[in-house]
């Protein structure tokens, strides 16, 4: 097993699995010891890992299945068409 198969198979069994609440807020936070710990860093490879790590960890916790982006989204398909509204608005008598 490849690098690669081995990579979509952590993928896949991540988006399968059930999240559990305040997912997205550990994520963050270990996001953001980790960019600490990198700024504290001396070593060049060392701080630019340690940042590329934490910026990716920060990115999930937005981005993930629980976070911002995806509460974002399902919000979005729950809400009535903006087309619609604004039709009705104008529509409306004064």
């Amino acid at each position: 097993m490849n690098l690669l198969q081995k990579l979509r198979g952590v993928r896949q069994w991540d988006a399968e699995r059930a999240g559990f609440p305040g997912e997205h807020w550990l994520v963050l936070g270990a996001g953001l010891l980790v960019l600490r710990g990198a700024s504290r860093s001396r070593g060049l490879v060392r701080r630019a890992a340690g940042r590329a790590l934490g910026s990716a960890l920060i990115a999930r916790a937005a981005s993930g299945r629980d976070g911002v982006a995806g509460k974002l989204a399902r919000a979005a398909e729950k809400a009535p068409a903006a087309g619609a509204v604004g039709r009705a608005r104008l529509r409306a008598p004064r």
